[in-house]
């Protein structure tokens, strides 16, 4: 039994305008389909207008090779016919959701296909009136063309509109058909380049309105309004005497930085002040000076300002800067004329001067009161020591117990040197073998007699008789007293040595200024430095946009994310 081969229609594709230029014969295709389908037979394939049919007999191959000739030919145009309307077809698409994947590969499609839809929803509608499924595979895998034999080409890259599901699509830009891709491809590169131009515009004129404005307005102020200032400058150091009385590791630092660095912070503290502001004013007019009307607008002072307006003045004027390494205090003074900043640099360095004096005015002021009050306090110790001397003299009867104990025992030396030459005469008149009775008594009364003295004497000296005391505690009492006399008195010599020392230390400079650069009037203006303070204005301008710019990108971006 013989097999009849079977041959398979196909359609045969146009040229559109996005192919690949090189128009294929009708009859070309059909012969070799026909010479396929008699070599093997042919699988079954998909198409949009391809269906199964029985192939001819090898004798009308002949016959169907010549019919193939008028194929290539254009199709007549369909019968007219009543359609809906376009916009009720794009509505009813629209509601299907298609996603935006979809419609782009409808548009892509529909532009295989030789047709010029104005949207993505539009292509859909075309394809669908042509008879021809959008979304089938076959569709899709056409995109890809073929110009030779094993060598694929893919279509010129299209870019058409995104449209998210359910929303309302925008109409798109409609393109003739006859534009070529290239020149598609430049229209949206002259888009792409007008829109960065408009971005740039805007920029620039954001900068120029933020930024170069502000500093061009600066640069003006600068160069053209500011007031001249002249600026005087003065340097100098606090330095400490070397005190007498210091002594231990205090004086180790004495004449050093660190012994005064309280002292210059403290005059630097003081020299910024509103009273030295008050004092300035006062003594050389600060406030009247900086209210004439030749100084401009943004530094002149108002004639009826306040205190508190003329101290900014005051800060912005005077600046004091201490350096802790080296102990030197520096001060610069603006005014609108060299012989009035002199001045009043000159008037703020006597304040300081003052103020250093002052700060050791207390203490030398407590030392001399304390060593006031140790002298009259040793004064008074003496006069009491004196007057208990002298009245333990008046009650005792003794004016020197050292006298009076010297004087009784130089009697009772001598009474007992008598004792001794009585009691000698009696041994010499009781050797006799007849001896003087009345003799003997005589000269034994006169040894109990002297004994008798002695013994007194004696018992005067340690024991107390009615009314007095014994000479040994009215000796003891008098030296204690005599003691407590001589110690008062080295105490108020002490005293005495103490107040003078403070006296002098109260009479002298213990802290003194010393000038190392005096304040000389300048001969050119110091201020303004126009060119730095414009370079400074434009720095800061355009950090402040660019930081203002920054966080509206960043806000604006978490926001739309």
């Amino acid at each position: 039994m013989t097999t009849k081969p079977r041959a398979k229609k196909y359609r045969i594709r146009r040229n559109g305008p996005l192919g690949n230029g090189r128009p294929r014969a009708a009859a070309d295709g059909m012969a070799g389909a026909v010479a396929g389908a008699a070599a093997s037979p042919m699988p079954e394939t998909v198409g949009a207008m391809a269906s199964p049919a029985p192939a001819p007999a090898p004798a009308a191959a002949a016959t169907a090779v010549a019919q193939a000739a008028p194929a290539a030919a254009p199709e007549p145009a369909p019968t007219p016919r009543t359609e809906r309307p376009v916009d009720q077809d794009i509505t009813e698409i629209r509601r299907e959701g298609l996603t935006g994947r979809q419609l782009r590969m409808a548009r892509r499609v529909a532009q295989k296909h030789g047709l010029a839809p104005t949207s993505d929803f539009d292509a859909v509608r075309l394809l669908r009136k042509q008879g021809i499924d959008p979304f089938q595979r076959s569709n899709m895998l056409e995109l890809v063309v073929s110009d030779g034999p094993g060598q694929p080409q893919e279509a010129p890259p299209q870019l058409p509109q995104t449209v998210r599901q359910g929303g309302a699509g925008l109409p798109a830009t409609p393109m003739p058909a006859s534009i070529s891709p290239a020149e598609q491809v430049m229209h949206i590169q002259q888009d792409i380049a007008r829109r960065r131009r408009r971005r740039m515009v805007t920029m620039l004129s954001r900068l120029a309105a933020f930024v170069l404005l502000p500093t061009l307005v600066a640069g003006i102020y600068y160069f053209r309004i500011a007031t001249p200032m002249y600026a005087t400058k003065s340097e100098f150091v606090i330095q400490q005497a070397e005190s007498q009385m210091s002594g231990g590791l205090g004086s180790m630092f004495a004449g050093t930085g660190l012994a005064v660095q309280q002292d210059s912070i403290a005059v630097q503290s003081y020299l910024k002040s509103r009273d030295a502001m008050r004092r300035l004013d006062a003594d050389l007019g600060f406030m009247a000076h900086f209210s004439q009307p030749q100084i401009d607008p943004v530094q002149r002072l108002d004639p009826d300002a306040t205190s508190e307006a003329a101290y900014r003045v005051f800060e912005r004027t005077v600046k004091i800067g201490y350096d802790p390494t080296e102990g030197i205090l520096k001060m610069e003074v603006i005014a609108a004329d060299p012989e009035t900043s002199a001045a009043f640099s000159e008037a703020l360095i006597s304040y300081a001067e003052q103020r250093v004096d002052g700060l050791t005015q207390r203490l030398r002021e407590d030392q001399m009161s304390g060593a006031r009050a140790s002298f009259r306090e040793a004064e008074t110790r003496v006069e009491e020591a004196q007057n208990r001397v002298l009245e333990l003299q008046e009650r005792l009867g003794v004016l020197d117990p050292v006298t009076e104990t010297t004087a009784l025992m130089s009697q009772i030396s001598s009474f007992e040197v008598q004792l001794r030459e009585k009691r000698l005469q009696l041994d010499q008149l009781m050797d006799n073998a007849r001896p003087n009775q009345a003799r003997v008594d005589g000269v034994r009364g006169d040894i109990r007699r002297l004994e008798n003295l002695v013994a007194e004497l004696r018992a005067s000296m340690t024991e107390s008789t009615t009314g007095t005391d014994s000479l040994a505690r009215v000796s003891a009492e008098l030296r204690i007293a005599e003691a407590d006399l001589a110690n008062r008195q080295l105490l108020l010599q002490q005293a005495l040595q103490q107040l003078e020392t403070a006296r002098i230390e109260a009479n002298r400079q213990v802290r003194y200024l010393s000038l190392g650069v005096s304040p000389v009037a300048p001969d050119e203006p110091t201020y303004p430095r126009a060119f730095e303070n414009t370079i400074l204005a434009f720095l800061i301008f355009g950090g402040i946009y660019l930081m203002i710019s920054m966080t509206a990108s960043i806000l604006r971006e978490q926001v739309s994310s």
